[in-house]
């Protein structure tokens, strides 16, 4: 048997484990871009990275605390504007209507008595990383999903007649340690325990004993792993619920190896077990942001930017070869670039090569709102010869890297900034 556990409403109920005032009223966290690592005066900026999943990136926080106004409201020819979106809401607010990914303005009109507070990831983060933790020590075999979710596998741990009292027990548990309330799916497969959980939320335990009949009235789009792509092609031929899928099994076949899967994920016969902790494939980073049509300040961003990768990359001992950039401009234009770079990873190296492919895509008049960076095809994942032309400069770069790492890693990222960042 396998454990699917989600926290429900997982960062409202982080907030509330802190301040239990929010229990029981409408509260929603709001998000917005963290454009602070931008500003010229030193914010003491530092990383946290020890809890990583699928869909667990690092979080760099300066522990400065901010309140609503400052944070979400924005002065506009001189009328305020609040900004930002919902990223979570708690069921007391779903109830009058306010939607994650919902802007807060639309949000606070339909429940004006909404509380929406800031993000607070550092906290999230170390909660789940708690979490972690201590689920490690119940189940053996434990696999985190994202910053809330986990699968764990019970075999030779908990008999499956016993699995949905081990569940039980569990749930509060957690709940008593931490102050966060979960929903946990049972079955033996991963994705019909994640699909389970969805239908016991919240705060419920849900065993699946039948798959065929636990899946047969619901909508093919429940599932996790049919996005938009394979609804469409699905709902073309008429297929509406899960229960059809054992008809179709030649056509979702016929899509190759992936449609192969799904088939057998949605039937709960795909014997996938828990999966290892994933290595880092690639570092980056992005921050979206008002229009921006100073090309100075765009590569001042950049270079601030190249400046964080390259400290998760150095704390990390990777020596990345494939250097990306991406640059979203208004109305949806878009200019990328990624080059191969066989040489000894530095700072300095990595700014002077994402300055090249600035100059070469950046398009001069439009306004930028988004920019993407990141370094992937590290060379202990993917075996690569390095250059020998640029060696003796390359080791000395990295020996300068490895100088400004300790420095920052004990008064903080911004603690040195190289010139090409104050421009």
């Amino acid at each position: 048997m396998f454990l699917h556990i989600d926290v429900d409403t997982f960062f409202v109920s982080a907030e509330r484990s802190r301040n239990p005032s929010l229990l029981g009223i409408p509260v929603a966290v709001g998000g917005r871009s963290n454009l602070e690592i931008f500003e010229r005066k030193r914010a003491h900026i530092r990383l946290m990275d020890r809890n990583h999943g699928a869909f667990v990136a690092p979080v760099f926080y300066s522990g400065r605390k901010r309140s609503f106004a400052e944070h979400f409201i924005d002065r506009i020819d001189g009328r305020e504007k609040i900004r930002g979106i919902v990223t979570t809401a708690s069921y007391e607010a779903r109830e009058r209507g306010v939607r994650t990914g919902m802007p807060l303005a639309e949000a606070l009109r339909l429940c004006p008595e909404l509380v929406v507070l800031p993000n607070d990831m550092l906290l999230y983060h170390r909660l789940s990383y708690a979490l972690s933790h201590f689920l490690s020590r119940k189940i053996p075999r434990l696999e985190q999903f994202s910053i809330d979710e986990f699968f764990g596998d019970l075999a030779g741990w908990v008999a499956p007649a016993e699995s949905e009292a081990f569940a039980r027990s569990l749930q509060q548990e957690i709940f008593e340690r931490f102050a966060l309330p979960v929903s946990i799916g049972i079955a033996r497969s991963k994705w019909t325990a994640k699909l389970a959980t969805e239908y016991c939320k919240p705060y419920g335990v849900l065993k699946v004993e039948e798959v065929e009949a636990f899946i047969r009235e619901i909508p093919i789009g429940e599932f996790p792993g049919i996005g938009r792509g394979y609804r469409r092609r699905l709902e073309e031929r008429g297929v509406r619920t899960l229960g059809e899928i054992p008809k179709y099994r030649k056509l979702l076949e016929s899509w190759g190896a992936p449609g192969r899967q799904l088939y057998r994920r949605i039937l709960g016969i795909d014997g996938e077990g828990i999966a290892p902790r994933p290595s880092r494939q690639s570092v980056g980073i992005s921050r979206t942001f008002d229009p921006l049509s100073d090309s100075g300040e765009i590569r001042r961003r950049i270079m601030i930017l190249a400046r964080h990768v390259a400290y998760i990359t150095l704390r990390i001992g990777a020596n990345p070869t494939r250097y990306y950039l991406k640059i979203n401009y208004q109305e949806g234009i878009r200019a990328k670039e990624a080059i191969r770079v066989d040489r000894i990873f530095s700072e300095s190296l990595l700014k002077e090569q994402l300055a090249g492919i600035f100059r070469r895509i950046h398009l001069s008049g439009y306004s930028a709102v988004k920019l993407s960076l990141s370094v992937s095809d590290f060379t202990h994942l993917h075996p690569r010869t390095l250059s020998l032309l640029e060696l003796e400069r390359d080791r000395r770069g990295r020996k300068i890297s490895e100088g400004m790492q300790r420095i920052r890693e004990r008064f903080g990222l911004d603690a040195i900034r190289t010139a090409n960042e104050l421009a």
